[in-house]
């Protein structure tokens, strides 16, 4: 069974296409990297799996079942990677159990498997050494890895990840990509969002590129050439190689982009992405 089955699908927003015609099918084991300008509709690619964004046309098949806006705990999902507030009194264990048995989070006492599994996904995630402490004083790549525990309660056999390296540093980038490749060598299958694929592009086995109203999927040597993208965008872009980075010169960002990158201190100049 193909963890994931897209068909024919479309999503409108605000009386724009953001993509259709998307056909995708994702196989178990396999990490798909979703790239492309911001506003191109990556996030909303992972809402609509997710349940929470209707589509315009087609359909997604989610774990052999349609999906539904209640969810399915069966789907893991790692958000963006944002600071929480340095008062928030949760400690790195309380955030790791809401994955856990979320809707039973706030009772004193977890059940027994429940403490167990919580030791287990803090221990997994390296975070071992802060659990007792309260996430706003952990640094982002603490935080992140608790979330990666957390969206990895469930052993999720679909695990989607929305930009989860945005704002970390480079081990911490590593340490998270090492978690996310681990899961998927359990046979779960991985659609990761990122502007950036270079930490990842070692571990990538298909790019969806979603640009300018339309897509390309394909390996990332197929995708990731200057012919291919000048066409997706219809403009000139080009694809570097310096010091074993790939870089996407010229491609022209969606006018969301100021919304949505205002951490990055390059945005003319994109690694692989945006």
């Amino acid at each position: 069974m193909s963890p994931l089955e897209i068909r024919d699908a479309a999503i409108r927003r605000d009386g724009r296409e953001l993509w259709s015609g998307l056909d995708l099918d994702v196989a178990p084991g396999e990490l798909i990297a979703v790239l492309g300008p911001s506003g191109s509709g990556k996030t909303t690619l992972l809402q609509a799996i997710l349940g929470l964004e209707p589509l315009s046309a087609g359909s997604i098949r989610a774990l052999g079942e349609p999906v539904r806006r209640r969810g399915n705990r069966r789907i893991g999902y790692l958000p963006q990677s944002r600071p929480l507030a340095r008062d928030t009194a949760m400690r790195g264990r309380d955030l790791v159990a809401l994955g856990v048995d979320g809707h039973r989070f706030g009772l004193p006492f977890p059940r027994r498997g429940d403490r167990a599994r919580i030791d287990a996904l803090l221990t997994a995630v390296g975070a071992d050494g802060y659990a007792d402490r309260p996430v706003g004083v952990l640094s982002g790549g603490e935080q992140q890895r608790l979330r990666v525990g957390q969206a990895l309660a469930d052993d999720p056999r679909l695990l989607l990840a929305d930009e989860p390296l945005t704002s970390l540093d480079l081990a911490n980038q590593q340490a998270v990509v090492r978690l996310i490749d681990e899961h998927r060598r359990t046979g779960a299958a991985v659609l990761l969002v990122t502007h950036d694929v270079n930490p990842i592009l070692d571990k990538v086995d298909r790019i969806l590129y979603l640009a300018n109203g339309r897509f390309t999927l394909g390996a990332p040597r197929d995708v990731l050439t200057s012919e291919v993208l000048s066409d997706l965008y219809g403009a000139p872009v080009f694809v570097l190689r310096a010091g074993g980075r790939l870089v996407v010169v010229g491609a022209p960002d969606a006018e969301e982009s100021h919304h949505h990158h205002d951490h990055d201190p390059h945005p003319h100049s994109h690694g692989a992405a945006s």
